[in-house]
């Protein structure tokens, strides 16, 4: 499955390949230069859980707060979940337009994370035509808690890695797809779960107005790769731009806001009301001033 995986990939960045080549044919032969790019795809470069097609601009530090609240299932004595909390601080920036890495430290379990991106491809109309937008997504989790969950107390026991390429395209002015093959590898894992599991994600946004959008995400485990007491992620929200504040609300059964957590331990049932209410909050501060 994992060769799978990565012979997938090797074949969609072949093909791409190749259609650059065709597009720097084009110039060679003295055709003007009259390409658009296509931005904004989605508002940030977060979808709700996991990543979007969207950079980090260089130059620029987007700071984000994330906030899950208790499972709505837990009745009115914990207020539907409203009395429980776990949140994630993150800062990501932008070392270029296309290149954009991140660190984050999350109170569930402690985790620290961190991911390097790259947009190896952007969707674009005129002289050079592509369809869809591509980056490569190489994440990190580290488990902090005090007590290591490997018995015989290795640090390597307490990472997980996930690998990610992610395809999208802004359809129309208002409605934006993507799908995300991924790759996640858990170190250490219980006894009958799986170290490797390999998950597809599918995620879109549409405008309801300038300032508000409706957004999903949707990672599939098919085959028999997860436990029973564990679900594929489901989510949806609302983005709302307010300034250069982008808060999304939304509902998911994922705990975890890491890509081994959401991906590969979500514990929530949807037909059993195991959802939880949370929301996102991106602040945005240009650190760097881009060059002329």
């Amino acid at each position: 499955m994992k060769n799978t995986f990565f012979t997938l990939c090797i074949l969609i960045c072949s093909f791409l390949n190749i259609s650059a080549q065709e597009d720097d044919l084009l110039s060679l032969l003295g055709e003007e230069e009259t390409t658009e790019y296509i931005d904004a795809a989605f508002k940030t470069n977060r979808v709700i859980h996991g990543h979007s097609i969207e950079s980090t601009s260089e130059g620029v530090l987007d700071f984000k707060i994330s906030h899950r609240f208790g499972m709505v299932n837990t009745g009115f004595h914990e207020l539907f979940g409203l009395d429980n909390a776990m949140v994630r601080f993150g800062f990501d920036y932008g070392i270029t337009d296309r290149l954009t890495v991140g660190v984050g430290r999350n109170s569930f379990r402690k985790i620290y994370d961190s991911f390097i991106k790259y947009k190896f491809l952007r969707q674009s109309k005129g002289q050079k035509n592509v369809p869809i937008t591509a980056a490569w997504l190489t994440a990190l989790d580290f488990q902090g808690t005090k007590n290591n969950p490997d018995p015989d107390g290795k640090a390597s026991s307490r990472m997980a890695f996930t690998h990610q390429v992610i395809l999208g395209s802004k359809i129309s002015d208002g409605f934006s797809l993507q799908v995300m093959p991924t790759y996640v590898h858990r170190n250490l894992v219980d006894f009958n779960e799986k170290n490797d599991i390999i998950a597809f994600g599918i995620a879109a946004r549409q405008k309801l107005s300038k300032w508000v959008a409706v957004t999903f995400e949707y990672y599939l485990t098919p085959g028999d790769q997860l436990p029973e007491n564990k679900y594929s992620s489901f989510s949806f929200g609302f983005d709302i731009e307010t300034g250069g504040h982008v808060f999304q609300l939304h509902f998911t059964n994922s705990t975890a806001m890491t890509n081994r957590g959401f991906i590969t331990e979500s514990t929530g049932d949807w037909a059993d009301g195991g959802v939880h209410f949370g929301f996102n909050v991106s602040r945005v501060f240009t650190a760097k001033k881009r060059k002329n």
